[in-house]
């Protein structure tokens, strides 16, 4: 069924057939097929918003301001293991309706992305090679509205955190409203969101701050969820408008839910839809503001700072989304390991506790955030002082008290909304430096932190890399971001990442700690842990995948979702 009205057909840009030779096709796709769909598409978007993948100059890892779109950059497989045939960037939201029904006709996999900066987790890379990689930020780049009343912005994939702060801060919006950004600010913000990212301040849970999305489903149709769904009553204003430009119902972003069963998860580390439009709660300005630091001189003082954490988070006298960070997680974003040791091997207690003291840090450091009115951070600021005491040598800083290159001085920036790029440097920790992220969920209890630090230590020096890691503390659970550095023109080395990440994925789930977001080359497995009752979730997920998208062409293998028509053996790592 078109998707769009006849009299907005897609603009042809010529119609000379031309014969591509893309380094690699997708299954059960032939030369001919993608030479004569890869034509349709530049017939629809034009030639410069397709690059087909036919050399190997081509596979460039690029950087994170400069994202290549072709394969992970951070590879830990060999650098073409995931590659897409072809990069394409839909001009609007018809231009993804088109491209979707000719994709159902060959059954052609397609790969969307908002801007290719999932670091750490695959980048742009497809799970499928020979996918079409969708770039939906090169030209879906518009903040459409920032509501200062409800407190809202409705942003197009392309937008970043950095974008939407920008926008503040020209429109003289800062002093009214506040976003909250992760640790980098050149990400997508529905791209972070979807794929349930978190920042630092009170609206960190990004996935539990949006509010109606528009997705374009797997047969072209446009869908708007929660409130959206309801149509705005001005409907004379919007006849002869494309359904994508006509307005939304007033209260699609201030309540997610509307009636009847809620969909939006459906399109969470899905591959369900292509979101094309989403609504994001802002943060009223506080009215005030204060960072700190706590620093914990030992290792094992992880568990008691964490039992400290709990009742305080829970009681909501820690109002943002604090961290816990390892010692050489600041040391990296400080300087490279040469800078601090000549040794290859892990470095040893003796060693981390010469970097702690050469920095004026802990073994572990914990950075929170006050907001609000002077009297109310002043309280809150005793009552966490106080409750921290009972840990002997913990010290509390605030940025004043630090040197000005300082991780506190960085996560001053980030608790407050203010993007920032410092994060990245930690990468540079071995040379050619590449990472992986593993991102297990444990209680808040200082038992089970210890319990899945020492897991996670053992088996990162197992393999001759260091420990560097942070816990993420949300309402009642941690995020243990495990940072696996490693030197990605070292072949042995990358083998060793990759085998960590997958043992670690086994231990954890043999202690009930499951991971909440990965790699594409562990998507499967960790997928094939979640299978309490035979595996109930996975059947579930196969059996919307098939109806949403009988033909498979939405993202096949994501989160380990996989479509009737692949075998997993075939894709399996």
């Amino acid at each position: 069924m078109p998707a769009r009205a006849s009299s907005t057909q897609p603009k042809l840009f010529g119609s000379k057939s031309t014969k591509f030779t893309p380094l690699v096709l997708p299954p059960r796709v032939t030369n001919e097929e993608f030479s004569s769909f890869i034509q349709k598409i530049i017939n629809l978007v034009g030639n410069e918003n397709v690059e087909v993948i036919t050399s190997r100059d081509q596979i460039d890892d690029g950087s994170y301001m400069d994202p290549t779109l072709t394969h992970d950059p951070h590879h830990v497989m060999e650098q073409d293991y995931f590659l897409a045939s072809a990069t394409v960037a839909p001009r609007d939201v018809s231009d993804v309706q088109v491209i979707v029904q000719l994709a159902n006709k060959l059954s052609f996999p397609l790969w969307p992305i908002s801007i290719g900066r999932n670091s750490g987790y695959g980048g742009a890379a497809p799970r499928v090679s020979g996918s079409i990689v969708l770039n939906m930020g090169k030209h879906l780049n518009k903040i459409l509205e920032v509501n200062v009343e409800g407190a809202y912005c409705l942003v197009e994939p392309g937008v970043t955190f950095q974008d939407m702060h920008d926008y503040l801060v020209k429109n003289n919006l800062r002093d009214k409203l506040w976003l909250d950004v992760p640790d980098l600010g050149g990400g997508s913000i529905i791209g972070n969101t979807t794929e349930r990212g978190v920042g630092y301040t009170p609206y960190g849970d990004h996935w539990m701050m949006h509010s109606g999305m528009e997705v374009v489903l797997p047969n072209g149709e446009l869908l708007r969820t929660g409130m959206g769904a309801l149509p705005d009553p001005k409907r004379p204003e919007t006849m002869g408008l494309k359904p994508e430009d006509q307005p939304w119902n007033k209260s699609a972003h201030l309540f997610p839910y509307g009636f009847g069963p809620y969909v939006d998860g459906l399109f969470s580390q899905s591959n369900l839809g292509i979101v094309t439009k989403m609504g994001m709660w802002l943060m009223p300005n506080p009215g005030g503001y204060q960072s700190y630091l706590i620093t914990l001189p030992r290792e094992d003082d992880l568990k008691r700072a964490v039992d400290v954490i709990r009742p305080l988070r829970l009681g909501m006298a820690l109002q943002n989304v604090p961290t816990i960070r390892h010692i050489l997680l600041d040391a990296a974003v400080m300087g490279s390991k040469k800078h601090y040791s000549s040794k290859s091997d892990p470095l040893s207690d003796e060693d981390l506790d010469a970097i702690a003291k050469k920095l004026n840090l802990g073994r572990w450091n914990f950075y929170g955030a006050l907001y609000g009115p002077k009297p109310i951070r002043d309280v809150l600021l005793k009552t966490i002082t106080e409750a921290f005491s009972v840990i002997p040598g913990a010290k509390i800083y605030l940025p004043e008290d630090t040197p000005q290159d300082s991780v506190l001085r960085i996560r001053d920036k980030t608790m407050q909304g203010i993007p920032t790029y410092d994060e990245l440097k930690w990468i540079d920790w071995l040379p050619n430096g590449a990472h992986l992220f593993f991102s297990p969920i444990a209680k808040v209890a200082g038992e089970d932190a210890m319990a899945q630090y020492a897991v996670t230590k053992r088996r990162c020096h197992e393999v001759g890399l260091d420990f560097l890691g942070t816990f993420i503390v949300g309402m009642r659970e941690l995020h243990h971001i495990v940072c696996i550095v490693f030197n990605k023109k070292d072949p042995e080395q990358k083998k060793k990442a990759h085998w960590l990440i997958k043992t670690l994925i086994d231990d954890c789930a043999a202690n009930g700690w499951g991971e909440y977001r990965t790699h594409l080359a562990v998507m499967d497995q960790i997928m094939g842990t979640y299978n309490w009752n035979n595996g109930a979730l996975l059947k579930f997920n196969e059996i919307v995948k098939n109806a949403v998208d009988p033909n498979g062409i939405i993202a096949p293998g994501k989160s380990g979702v996989w479509p009737k028509q692949y075998s997993k053996v075939t894709h399996k790592l």
